[in-house]
């Protein structure tokens, strides 16, 4: 990524004169240099992404980044579409939601085509790992068993999840000894 950058970044200085773009490389220039910039802001978001543990997506970026998800790369159309099926969302606050996630760096945009298609930046297991040990810390004191006697206490978990819960534990067992 910093070899682009580096490389467009001289062709840019190579095809400037004393501070004016020269004219038969215009256009050409124009373009690589929107690039070196678009480069450059994503580069910024990766390296904000590499601090995971900030990211914290609100309720409404969460009930996003699931529908990103389960359906893949999407338009803003879809993303809305989706939402409207749980509540009532305008094309607009969609739009400006996967906006701002955007600049987060929570999602990815293509501005390939003529409608922008977003698709989730960060992994399901990420979050979900993240959002669990703040919920482990401030509502169980830390306690693992705590949270995990209230879950299966809230609720009744079918044969398949206790299966795979009984493997999991049997798993932790044999990894302790």
């Amino acid at each position: 990524m910093g070899f682009k950058i580096h490389l467009l970044s001289r062709f840019v200085k190579k095809n400037t004169l004393f501070g004016e773009i020269r004219r038969k490389n215009f256009a050409a220039t124009t373009k690589l240099f929107v690039n070196v910039l678009r480069l450059k802001v994503q580069k910024k978001r990766e390296i904000k992404m590499t601090k995971r543990t900030k990211i914290k997506p609100t309720e409404s970026e969460l009930e996003i980044l699931q529908i990103l998800w389960d359906e893949g790369a999407s338009t803003v159309k879809k993303v809305n579409e989706k939402l409207n099926e749980k509540k009532e969302t305008g094309y607009t606050t969609t739009l400006k939601m996967l906006q701002i996630m955007f600049e987060k760096g929570m999602v990815k945009r293509d501005e390939n085509e003529r409608s922008h298609v977003y698709k989730a930046a960060i992994d399901q297991d990420e979050i979900q790992k993240v959002l669990l040990d703040k919920l482990l810390e401030t509502a169980f004191s830390g306690s693992a068993a705590n949270l995990v006697m209230q879950a299966l206490g809230n609720s009744k978990p079918s044969k398949e999840e206790l299966k795979k819960i009984k493997e999991l534990l049997n798993q932790i067992e044999r990894d302790q000894k």
